[in-house]
């Protein structure tokens, strides 16, 4: 039984390789281009031989790992859909899909916190004047610097319109005050992408700043513990009074809600796209296990009951795969149908990839609870999928909306 166990983390860095074990339904290539075959090649073993190793010292130490992540942004990861005058790779809502997938067979938490850097750097070169854009995205397209999102309040979660952070226009300055809570990368990034009220009640009176660490009043609340994403760091982002220039507000005063919500439907692309990344290597691993693990006197593999277990996780994995790669498609044409597809595909593939993982920590019996065994930080690691990005109830009602109208 201790030679089985012996270095499971290293079995699973070879699955993740490549050289054994995928069956041809569960190829994440199937249907791509070339082009799209060969970054999905780079993305996966770059998250084989540089994330999946690693993952387990940066969820128990809590490390940021920062120059793995500029090693990223060395092929082309830092801003995979920014426009490439800026430093970005320009590649289109399905292409980034695909590599945040393949990225997050080697560490999701660090992958999720990719997403949300991408997401921001997208924003301001969508919004961001000339000025904004050349400014800020060529270091953070490098990863020199990193960036944060700040939508959500300790008093503002999903209802993201009533925010109260303030800032009072004074000649060619805001004045900032209040708090965000929740905000990862809070306290080590750079740049801060700030959803703050300029005008009344409700979203029209919402509007974008960007803001520099270092800026005075600008400070950070403790470190949260959390269940996962322990390679990214989580704190409160507080503004006391802090001077921001106009010069860097994005788009015009009352625009932020509109940025921040266009700047959604891609996020809910991203995280679910972490999600199967997560569920493919889970997937993977179970497999694994139930090859080599024995009970009775026989593998576990040669029960029926697992196989068409097995068989169920492979299938809510292919399907979720779909749904997300026709939203990011959707997302990419500008179609009026975009933003509901991408609620739909963040709602079934969040859900659907966690029970994946999760199954596939119950094959593994008790060895699937211990640290040891990479399958448990999946488990961890995309739980909160489900909330962030808009939490999986406020999906349903988009849904529903859209259903209802008219």
């Amino acid at each position: 039984a201790m030679a089985w166990r012996a270095a499971p983390r290293a079995a699973a860095r070879l699955l993740l390789l490549g050289r054994r074990g995928i069956a041809s339904c569960l190829d994440p290539s199937t249907g791509l281009t070339e082009d799209q075959k060969e970054f999905q090649k780079v993305a996966l073993d770059f998250a084989a031989k540089e994330m999946a190793p690693y993952m387990a010292e940066w969820d128990e130490k809590e490390i940021f790992p920062v120059e793995t992540m500029r090693r990223a942004a060395q092929l082309g990861f830092g801003g995979i859909y920014v426009k490439p005058d800026v430093g970005g790779s320009g590649l289109s809502r399905l292409d980034t899909s695909i590599i945040f997938e393949a990225l997050s067979t080697g560490c999701a938490s660090t992958t999720a916190y990719m997403s949300i850097h991408n997401m921001c750097v997208w924003m301001i070169d969508t919004f961001g004047n000339e000025e904004q854009r050349r400014r800020f995205c060529p270091s953070l397209c490098s990863m020199e610097k990193f960036a944060s999102y700040c939508l959500t309040e300790p008093g503002s979660g999903s209802d993201a319109a009533s925010l109260l952070t303030s800032a009072q226009r004074k000649g060619d300055t805001y004045i900032l005050n209040g708090s965000k809570a929740f905000i990862s990368g809070g306290g080590d990034t750079d740049v801060y992408v700030v959803m703050c009220r300029t005008g009344g009640p409700g979203p029209k009176g919402i509007s974008c700043l960007v803001l520099e660490k270092g800026m005075p009043g600008l400070s950070f609340g403790k470190k949260e513990k959390k269940v996962g994403w322990n390679s990214q760091p989580t704190r409160a982002v507080i503004f006391e009074d802090c001077v921001v220039p106009v010069g860097n507000r994005l788009g015009a005063e009352g625009q932020g809600f509109s940025i921040a919500m266009q700047g959604l439907n891609g996020g809910r692309i991203n995280i679910a796209s972490c999600s199967l990344g997560a569920a493919h290597a889970s997937v993977l691993l179970a497999q694994e296990h139930l090859t080599v693990r024995k009970q009775f006197g026989e593998p576990l593999a040669n029960n029926q009951y697992l196989q068409f277990r097995l068989a169920e996780m492979a299938t809510r994995l292919v399907a979720a795969r779909l749904m997300v790669r026709n939203a990011a498609r959707a997302l990419q044409d500008g179609r009026e149908d975009a933003a509901v597809l991408c609620s739909m595909a963040k709602l079934f593939a969040t859900d659907e990839c966690f029970g994946i993982c999760n199954q596939a920590l119950q094959m593994h019996g008790g060895y699937g609870y211990l640290k040891d065994y990479a399958v448990q930080q999946f488990v961890r690691d995309i739980r909160v999928h489900q909330i962030l990005e808009g939490t999986n109830e406020v999906m349903r009602m988009i849904v529903a909306r859209n259903l209802l109208q008219g």
